[in-house]
């Protein structure tokens, strides 16, 4: 897994501009409904809704807007009853996509998720067909600063249960299993740490090198799949270096 830097292939996305905003929040008030739905609305017992709360913050979601969002969930204003979707298949330069998608109705997510790898010239594949090239993983980022010592991101890693850390020039990539996500995220809270973000993920085993045309191509694609309204995430094996070339 080493060499592969997730942070700066979701860097732009995690830098939408504020008239973005609105749209992440409303994508993760869903996360928290389903997660409210499924273990209660009290983050101290349910830690998937302390997860998602945190990813809230870190998308700089204001505490009303979460509160609000568990008390609706909880009060059965908004039951959360969305299903969970994921679609696979080949974007074009025989680059593989993982779509995550929470939706309330099925048939208008898929045709949506068809039509833009239709438009870019690629295909959608049945189940399994390219899972197999990713790992499901906790990904922790952590700021690189001047008073973060590597050192001290290793140990707290390695002591709270993570599999690996990556360090980058910006950050520190720390990998974990999934279960393990909450307890090594919240380690690094515990002592001060700057969390850029914390997710499950799908982290590809290898890239795809693509050239510059290939990779805005694959870029547009990427972007126009997480505009979608019911898309929650979305993963892919590119190397989208070429972008800042």
């Amino acid at each position: 897994m080493s060499g592969h830097s997730k942070w700066h292939n979701i860097q732009a996305t995690k830098n939408k501009a504020d008239a973005a905003r609105g749209k992440i929040f409303t994508k993760i008030g869903r996360e928290i409904a389903v997660a409210v739905r499924l273990g209660g609305p009290d983050p101290n017992t349910n830690s998937k809704l302390y997860d998602v709360i945190q990813k809230a913050k870190q998308n700089n979601m204001p505490n009303d807007n979460i509160q609000r969002s568990i008390k609706k969930a909880s009060g059965g204003e908004d039951g959360g009853n969305y299903d969970a979707i994921t679609y696979e298949g080949y974007g074009s330069h025989g680059v593989a996509l993982i779509v995550e998608c929470l939706t309330d109705n099925r048939n208008r997510t898929a045709a949506d998720v068809r039509h833009l790898f239709d438009k870019f010239n690629g295909s959608l594949g049945t189940a399994g067909s390219v899972t197999y090239m990713f790992d499901y993983r906790g990904v922790i980022v952590v700021n690189r600063t001047d008073k973060t010592n590597e050192d001290n991101v290793m140990m707290t890693a390695l002591d709270a249960g993570a599999e690996d850390v990556i360090s980058e020039d910006d950050c520190f990539e720390v990998v974990t299993k999934p279960e393990m996500l909450h307890a090594v995220n919240k380690a690094f809270e515990d002592n001060q740490f700057e969390v850029l973000s914390s997710e499950v993920a799908y982290v590809p085993q290898n890239m795809v090198e693509l050239e510059k045309d290939a990779a805005i191509s694959i870029n547009k694609l990427i972007l126009s799949l997480e505009d979608l309204d019911d898309v929650q995430n979305v993963y892919s094996n590119a190397d989208l270096s070429a972008l800042d070339e």
